[in-house]
């Protein structure tokens, strides 16, 4: 089974992009999974954190991104000529089993999707274009990564900041979805404000196009010196009273200057320098990652027997 896995926040700047490369690193590096990371933020961390600035020029050229398979799912008229393996960049890092999706520095236009979405509502006879919209932001990021879900372990998608189309999209394309913070107020703002949202979500898109994500925990990150202060300890108290000790991961990624310092190497830090203190917190990370995966599966497993036990 393929696990589709979105790490987001509504605040920027909290480890998104960071945790998602080191953490589909770790998944091939040391447990031997295959993973893509799908890139859908147009500042294209991820992909710049995965091949270098010549590459990604090149895959433009090539018009092998993200902004290429949206422009044909979005414009009906289009006829494909690229499919999601032809724009995938395989052997990233040189690691076998390791790729990317490249992003673009402009993904998508809002006025053409609109456009596009109002003439749907209107030949299908509804004029309604809500139920329009949901329906299309429910499949667009699902659809594009249909093909090659059998190909991988885990896909991982680095949303942008914020709740746009393509951040509502890939919620309701994924399994699970990660919320890396900082130890500060406006971080945590950002994750409850996420969780509304996310309610919010699921509620306008009841009946055929559910959505079934469901939150992972809480990834504190660049904690620094932060971790012995008062500050951090009424930051803590206040996230665990708001979601509970099991939303927390164990595991926090503390400052390390090697994490930053990997963004030149076109690789994450857990292949750049594995024996660095950020890379050790994000293997253990992993781990804990896998560990409750193995837990919320199995719980569902065993709801599922409970159910089909009742039923006979």
């Amino acid at each position: 089974m393929t696990h589709i896995i979105a790490t987001t926040n509504m605040k920027g700047g909290v480890g998104k992009t960071t945790l998602s490369v080191n953490l589909a690193a770790c998944l091939v590096s040391l447990f031997q999974k295959k993973v893509l990371v799908v890139d859908l933020d147009t500042q294209i961390n991820a992909t710049l954190s995965l091949m270098s600035p010549q590459t990604f020029v090149t895959y433009r050229k090539e018009r092998r991104t993200l902004k290429y398979l949206f422009e044909q799912a979005i414009q009906p008229g289009i006829t494909p000529t690229l499919s999601t393996s032809d724009v995938i960049c395989p052997y990233v890092c040189t690691l076998k089993g390791f790729d990317v999706l490249p992003g673009d520095l402009d993904l998508y236009d809002d006025y053409v999707v609109s456009s596009v979405l109002h003439d749907q509502a209107l030949r299908d006879g509804t004029a309604n274009f809500e139920q329009a919209w949901n329906h299309f932001e429910s499949k667009l990021v699902a659809g594009i990564l249909k093909p090659v879900m059998g190909d991988y372990d885990f896909i991982i998608l680095d949303c942008a900041p914020g709740y746009n189309l393509l951040t509502r999209s890939s919620l309701a394309a994924s399994h699970f979805y990660l919320l890396p913070a900082k130890p500060e107020p406006l971080s945590v703002a950002g994750i409850q404000l996420l969780e509304r949202r996310i309610a919010k979500l699921r509620a306008s898109h009841q009946g055929v196009d559910q959505i079934p994500t469901q939150m992972l925990g809480i990834v504190f990150s660049m904690a620094g010196g932060l971790l012995s202060s008062r500050y951090y300890s009424k930051v803590m108290q206040r996230v665990r009273q708001d979601f509970g000790e099991t939303q927390l991961f164990k595991t926090q990624i503390p400052n390390d200057i090697n994490v930053s310092k990997a963004v030149d190497s076109f690789k994450p830090v857990v292949l750049s320098q594995p024996s660095s203190a950020g890379a050790k917190a994000f293997a253990k990370l992993t781990q804990e990652v896998l560990q409750k995966l193995e837990l919320v599966l199995g719980s569902k497993d065993q709801k599922s027997r409970m159910q089909l036990s009742e039923l006979d």
